[in-house]
C-alpha cells in the first residue's frame, strides 16, 4: 500500500507521478475531507468514520489490491502512519509525505523546529500541555477544532501564562490560508477555522505555575494527604529506577501517584500504571497526573495482590511504596517483572525492613539507608529536624 501525505492544496500540491498513483488505486482510504478531493476515481472507498480499528480491519481485507491511503502532511508525525506500520509492517508500505503542519507552521513563524516542542491535542487531553509550560517555551500544537485556541488560552491564563502570545495558522498551503495573532488573556470567544495549528510563545507572569522535569518535585506540587514520598527520597527512587525513554513502570501502592508521575515526566514516551487500593487516593492520582501534564497515567484501582494484570506486558521497572510488608505482593511483582528489569522498594517500618532484608537474601540487590533532615525553627534558632529513615532495596532481574 501507499500512504500519501497531502496539504490543504489537495491534489494540486502533488506531482504528476503521485496523482497517477491515486488515479490507479483499487482502494482509496482517508478521511472525508481528503476523499472529497478525489472526484473521478472509481476505487472502493474506506473512510475513518467507523473508527480507526474498523477501517484498518477493512484495509486488511483488501490484500493483493493497490491500496492508497490519503493522510495529512507527514503521516508519520502524529499521523496514521504508526498505526499502519504496527498492523502491516514497514515493508508493506511506501510513504510519500508532504510538508507537515509542524514544518509549515515553523516556516510561517520563522522558528527552528529543533528548538520547538511539537504537540497534538487532536483527540488527546488538553492537560498534556501542562508538562511543557515554562518561561520562553515555544509550542506548536495540532488543534482538535475551532475551539482549541480558546481552550489553550484559558489553560494558559489559569496557569499564570496569560501574557503568552498565540498565533492560529488556518488552512496552511490552501486557498483559505489565514493567520490570527493575539495574547492569551485577551483571546476572543469566537471559534477559528477547524483546520488549524497553534503557535504559542509562553510568557510567565508573577503567579505562573510551572515545574522542573527533574525528579524530586516539592510536595507542594501535589495534592496529597501527608503520606507522600518526600522529595529527597523520591529523587533517589527515580534515580534507582533509572527510566529510559519508552519504558513502562508499575507504581504499586501509589498513594498520591508521585513516583509514577515523575517517571512519565522524564520522557513523553514513558508509560506508568499506578496500583492503588483507596478510592480517594485514586481520585487524587488522577488530579495530580492531569495537573502535572501526564493525564495518560493509567490507574488500576483495588488490591494489588488481585489487580496485578496479566493482560498487560511485563514492565521494565516496578516501584513498591505501599505494601512492602506484604511478601505476597513483592513476590507477584518479581514474577511479573521482565528479564533485565529493575525493582525498587522503600520501607519505613521495622516490619518492612525485615521483608526487604529477607527479599535481598533470596534475590540479591543493594540496600541503601536514606536519612534526610530538614531545617526548622527552634524558638529563635534554626535546627535540623530528621525525617523517618527509609530503607531502599534495588535489585535487577537477571
Amino acid at each position: 500500500m501507499t500512504v500519501i501525505g497531502i496539504t490543504d492544496r489537495g491534489l494540486d500540491g502533488l506531482t504528476a507521478d503521485i496523482r497517477a498513483r491515486i488515479n490507479d488505486a483499487a482502494v482509496l482510504v482517508g478521511g472525508q475531507r481528503h476523499l472529497q478531493k478525489v472526484e473521478a476515481s472509481q476505487a472502493l472507498r474506506i473512510d475513518w468514520t467507523g473508527g480507526l480499528d474498523a477501517a484498518i480491519d477493512r484495509i486488511a481485507e483488501q490484500a493483493g489490491k493497490h491500496v492508497v491511503i490519503l493522510a495529512s502532511g507527514d503521516p508519520l508525525h502524529y499521523g496514521i502512519g504508526a498505526r499502519l506500520v504496527d498492523r502491516f509492517g514497514a515493508a508493506a508500505i511506501r510513504f510519500l509525505p508532504a510538508p507537515g503542519a509542524f514544518s509549515l507552521a515553523a516556516a510561517r513563524m520563522g522558528w527552528s523546529l529543533p528548538d520547538v516542542t511539537c504537540l497534538t491535542v487532536h483527540g488527546r487531553p488538553l492537560d498534556c500541555v501542562n508538562l511543557h509550560l515554562h518561561p520562553n517555551a515555544r509550542l506548536l500544537l495540532l488543534s482538535w477544532d475551532g475551539g482549541t485556541a480558546k481552550a489553550v488560552a484559558d489553560l494558559l491564563c489559569a496557569r499564570g501564562f496569560g501574557d503568552s502570545r498565540i498565533s492560529v495558522l488556518e488552512h496552511m498551503e490552501g486557498d483559505r490560508e489565514n493567520r490570527l495573532d493575539g495574547v492569551a488573556r485577551d483571546w476572543p470567544q469566537a471559534p477559528t477555522a477547524n483546520l488549524n495549528t497553534l503557535a504559542v510563545t509562553c510568557i510567565a507572569g508573577a503567579d505562573a505555575v510551572f515545574w522542573s522535569r527533574a525528579p524530586g518535585l516539592p510536595e507542594a506540587a501535589y495534592q496529597h494527604d501527608g503520606k507522600i514520598t518526600k522529595r529527597e527520597v523520591r529523587a533517589a527512587t527515580i534515580a534507582a529506577l533509572a527510566p529510559l525513554p519508552g519504558e513502562t513502570l508499575w507504581d504499586v501502592g501509589a498513594g498520591s501517584g508521585a513516583v509514577g508521575i515523575e517517571w512519565m515526566r522524564m520522557d513523553v514516551a514513558n508509560r506508568a500504571l499506578a496500583f492503588e487500593q483507596a478510592a480517594a487516593n485514586c481520585a487524587t492520582i488522577k488530579f495530580n497526573a492531569a495537573n502535572l501534564g501526564v493525564p495518560g497515567l493509567e490507574i488500576i484501582a483495588g488490591d494489588a495482590a488481585v489487580t496485578l494484570p496479566d493482560r498487560v506486558p511485563s514492565p521494565d521497572a516496578i516501584f513498591i511504596g505501599g505494601g512492602v510488608s506484604n511478601r505476597q505482593i513483592m513476590n507477584l511483582c518479581w514474577d511479573r517483572l521482565r528479564a533485565g528489569g529493575r525493582l525498587v522498594a522503600n520501607g519505613v517500618t521495622l516490619e518492612a525492613h525485615g521483608q526487604l532484608l529477607d527479599f535481598q537474601s533470596s534475590h540479591g540487590g543493594d540496600l541503601v539507608r536514606i536519612a534526610v533532615a530538614r531545617s526548622g525553627n527552634v524558638g529563635r534558632m534554626t535546627a535540623l529536624r530528621p525525617l523517618m529513615d527509609v530503607l531502599q532495596l534495588k535489585v535487577s532481574k537477571t
